[in-house]
């Protein structure tokens, strides 16, 4: 066998191991979502207080995704899978631990605290994770629109598809085994999960030479910086109807736990079978940037009027609303989809192969405060006007994701980053 052939076989093998431990985590982490969500409202908090359970929990990513990355770049990927899984079983060990027989105030802070101990597992894990697709795909020398999108699209399509497992799983633990013994077989196949990646993910994998101040560490290209802008606004307007919005209207309509998380579990596969199917549904280009840049753009503008007709629903009390807003967010999640497994090539395209793993944590950071700002709105529009105000305030942010998108540059530079002219 060949040098490059070997090199090849060797970077798809380690792109697999990362991909595969990403899911059991990924697996757990929507279970957690909907067990934290469905319990709590069975207690009856309001829908800001669910929001503020997860506040912590989304802002820890922004500092998560940060560290995480130079610390990645730093010390290996390996390193970081180890630490992010290990502090998910410890939140989900704290998280165990609650007592019925406390306040409600000290209930709510002990959550939000263990949920903040989640938000900082799941980014080092995902900083991680995806700098690991950069790096096998330049190992396996298939860069540029060809394989790296393919790793990117399926990576991405792949790991949101079980989100939405983890999503019927938690309803199903939940009733089944209840919020204390769920949690304790979530944590059981972490323990799994991380004795597969101390084992076989190379110890030094993306060991390289970190930012020395944080100055460099935030001084990202023209490209990377409008594509973290506009991944808040992305996100934002997704979290701000889904995180608390759709699953308590649905629920509003007589739909049972069981209903809710079971159609938001197929409804985030669904999503996640969209991004893996990304590169056959937008146009190519062989520099990687000069089609896929207008399809970011062009995706952006058509998800953007999906909440407006949605609200116009809503606004105008059709029939068989609840059909209207399910049949509204199937259509949002195919052109969120799109936008999202876009977006994630386009960082790792604008990405430098060196400090990958900070490049990406810089985005992701930009992506964890837009899931933050989402779920702080999610809660306050929803329960100041209910599922109307939830879909304006997304039909605004998305406006301003594509007009973020017109900053994004359509070629590199000689020196591989992306040039300023859009």
């Amino acid at each position: 066998m060949t040098t490059a052939s070997s090199g090849a076989s060797s970077a798809t093998r380690n792109y697999a191991i990362v991909t595969a431990a990403y899911w059991g985590f990924t697996l757990t982490d929507g279970a957690l979502r909907m067990l934290v969500l469905l319990h709590f409202y069975r207690l009856g908090y309001s829908p800001f207080t669910l929001a503020f359970l997860f506040l912590l929990y989304e802002a820890a990513g922004v500092l998560a995704n940060l560290i995480g990355g130079w610390l990645a770049t730093r010390y290996g990927i390996q390193r970081m899978l180890t630490v992010g899984l290990v502090t998910q079983i410890t939140g989900f060990t704290l998280l165990s631990l609650l007592n019925p027989a406390w306040t409600a105030v000290m209930s709510v802070a002990w959550v939000v605290v263990a949920q903040g101990i989640c938000g900082v597992a799941k980014d080092l894990t995902k900083t991680a994770s995806k700098s690991a697709i950069k790096i096998t795909a330049d190992q396996a020398k298939n860069q540029g629109s060809g394989q790296l999108f393919k790793w990117v699209a399926w990576f991405t399509g792949s790991k949101n598809a079980m989100k939405g497992f983890g999503f019927f799983l938690g309803g199903l633990l939940l009733d089944a085994l209840g919020f204390q013994h769920a949690l304790w077989a979530m944590a059981g196949l972490l323990v799994l999960v991380l004795a597969g990646v101390v084992g076989f993910v190379p110890p030094l994998m993306g060991k390289s030479k970190a930012s020395k101040s944080a100055k460099e560490l935030f001084a990202k290209n023209a490209g990377i910086n409008a594509l973290a802008a506009a991944r808040v606004a992305l996100f934002g307007a997704r979290d701000v109807w889904f995180v608390v919005g759709v699953p308590v209207f649905l629920y509003s309509q007589g739909w049972t736990f069981t209903m809710v998380g079971g159609f938001l579990a197929l409804w985030t596969i669904g999503y996640g079978l969209v991004q893996a199917l990304a590169p056959n549904i937008v146009s190519r280009s062989a520099d990687g940037l000069s089609a896929e840049v207008p399809e970011a753009r062009w995706w952006s503008l058509a998800l953007a009027l999906i909440p407006v007709g949605i609200a116009t629903a809503v606004l105008l009390e059709a029939p068989n609303l609840q059909w209207w807003v399910v049949g509204g967010l199937g259509l949002f999640g195919f052109a969120f989809a799109v936008n999202s497994s876009v977006h994630s090539y386009l960082i790792l395209a604008y990405a430098g192969s060196e400090k990958a793993a900070e490049d990406v944590g810089f985005y992701y950071a930009a992506n964890a405060l837009g899931r933050f700002f989402g779920t702080l709105m999610s809660g306050l529009l929803y329960q100041w006007g209910g599922l109307l105000y939830a879909l304006v305030g997304s039909a605004l942010m998305l406006l301003v994701c594509w007009l973020l998108t017109l900053g994004l540059p359509t070629r590199l530079a000689l020196h591989g980053s992306p040039s300023p002219t859009p």
